[in-house]
């Protein structure tokens, strides 16, 4: 039997659940990711008809796990490899072994125990088991006179500290050498804090994401026009815009808009009172609705004026997501040129005035109430980003029949979501099931495509063109079954028409 050989334990028939194990020889194999099947994905039945959460294949050749990055559909079942039995190494980038103990610590909770010297003792294990990695740097994992496997991890432009791995194995005593790339998660090019990825230099197999593999983003400031729209709708309709996002890396991109957004809107209207042609405009945030807002989490009687942009509250209401703020803020070294500027210029992109956290469950609440009982335009970001659980759900249960509030979609929403659901059904007037009840839709449903953190298909395609050496062999992971045909066809044209051959394999349920 030949090697190398992959096998995937995850995201082969969906886009959730990443984990692919690279068996390198036979005794001696690598697992990338090992994630939480979500929506439709979590349902279909694992080998003999079990449930997809347990670890169902053996361990004892693997060596170590690499993490391309911290979001939960690549990295929710280390809790169960590690029950499992799992003692190896636990790869990762620099930025990714800081945030990656916060995702797990959360995993935990949900998934075995909130007793909180169970989860310190179970932390304690995931940190000593971290090996943080420089982008760049070549790590040798196995070093014997039958294999030398050393692997690298590149920037992958997803989320801050996401990468792709690339991975070269040498078989001294066979005279041959593979290298294999897993894409993980790729980033879109106008990602907010990120430089964009670059395409490796060659790559013999190429594990490939196709997440968008069927569809364009909008452009950058299309989408932020967009954005904009959206928000000046809801000023208009007395309304809520709500957010459902993902604590990592959607929710800071956000920030990262809205505060410039808010930046370019209170120039605007600071030239103006200087021009005399318009008044009674704020040109600081103490008096305004950022107190006025954090004021009402804690009272209920609190009233607010009227707002106007430079006063517009953005709640950010999810503990988990707060956390990961705090802690992009102290990894301003990854952070693009242009997020750095902002900083040295003297604003604050993740803790702008505007800008209020909502942390405990009383707080939480109390802002739900406030904000359905009045005409109050905010912007909130809630956690729960396909709408399956986290505090968006009590939002979207106490406003989706309200036409004033409107819920926009900045990121991927799998089949068989509540967010699928809101989003597919919402515009037609439909419903949907929260917590086993029944609710209308009246709010105005919006998606905006330019958001999401993934490449799409052009990005896709052009990381595999833009490889010196173009891979012989592509596996399709990571899409639903029309995106990953879409890339396909598109890849098999690309090959085509320069006279290239290449193999691509993709798992199509029928």
């Amino acid at each position: 039997m030949g090697y190398p050989q992959i096998e995937h334990h995850g995201a082969k028939d969906g886009v959730t659940g990443s984990c692919h194990q690279l068996d390198m020889n036979a005794t001696t194999s690598l697992l990338v990711d090992c994630g939480l099947f979500q929506g439709d994905d979590a349902s279909i039945p694992s080998g003999e008809g079990g449930s997809r959460l347990p670890i169902d294949f053996p361990l004892d050749t693997i060596k170590a796990l690499v993490v391309t990055h911290v979001h939960i559909d690549h990295v929710g079942r280390i809790p169960y490899l590690l029950a499992a039995g799992f003692e190896g190494p636990i790869l990762c980038s620099e930025a990714s072994a800081k945030l990656l103990p916060i995702v797990l610590e959360d995993a935990f909770k949900l998934s075995f125990s909130r007793d909180q010297q169970r989860i310190e003792r179970y932390i304690d294990i995931v940190e000593s088991r971290l090996v943080a990695l420089p982008y760049q740097h070549w790590f040798t994992l196995v070093d014997t006179d039958e294999l030398n496997a050393r692997i690298r991890l590149q920037r992958a432009g997803h989320i801050i500290g996401s990468a792709y791995v690339e991975i070269d194995l040498n078989y001294p005593q066979a005279g041959q050498s593979k290298r294999i790339v897993f894409s993980g998660d790729l980033g879109a090019p106008h990602a907010p804090f990120l430089m964009p990825p670059q395409s490796p230099e060659r790559a013999d197999i190429l594990v490939l994401e196709s997440t968008y593999g069927d569809r364009l983003h909008e452009d950058r400031q299309t989408r932020r026009q967009r954005l904009e729209a959206v928000i000046e709708q809801a000023l208009q309709d007395q309304g809520t815009v709500l957010i459902p996002a993902f604590s990592i890396g959607r929710t800071q991109e956000l920030l990262y808009e809205l505060e410039d957004i808010i930046h370019t809107k209170l120039n605007t209207a600071s030239a103006l009172v200087g021009a005399g042609l318009t008044a009674n405009v704020p040109h600081n945030g103490q008096d305004s609705t950022s107190a006025g807002a954090a004021s009402a989490a804690n009272s209920n009687t609190q009233t607010l004026t009227p707002t106007n942009w430079p006063q517009l509250p953005v709640i950010l209401d999810s503990p988990l997501a707060s956390r990961f703020t705090e802690a992009y803020r102290e990894l301003k070294p990854f952070w693009s040129h242009e997020a750095r500027e902002r900083i040295q210029s003297g604003r604050r992109p993740l803790a702008f005035e505007q800008l209020i956290t909502i942390d405990s469950h009383a707080d939480h609440q109390r802002i739900v109430n406030y904000l359905t009982q009045t005409a109050r335009p905010a912007i909130v970001i809630a956690g729960g980003g396909m709408c399956s659980g986290g505090r968006i759900v009590n939002y979207l249960k106490a406003m989706l029949g309200d036409k004033r509030h409107n819920v926009l979609f900045v990121g991927y929403q799998a089949k068989g979501t509540p967010g699928h659901v809101i989003q597919t059904y919402g515009p037609k007037g439909g419903y949907v099931d929260l917590d086993r009840k029944r609710f209308d839709i009246r709010a105005g449903i919006t998606s905006i495509g330019g958001y999401s953190a993934h490449a799409d298909q052009n990005g896709l395609v052009e990381f595999v063109t833009g490889m010196q050496q173009w891979p012989t062999e592509i596996r399709v992971v990571h899409g639903e079954e029309k995106a990953k045909q879409a890339l396909t066809q598109v890849l098999r044209h690309r090959y085509e028409y320069e006279g290239r051959k290449v193999d691509i394999w993709t798992e199509i349920l029928s």
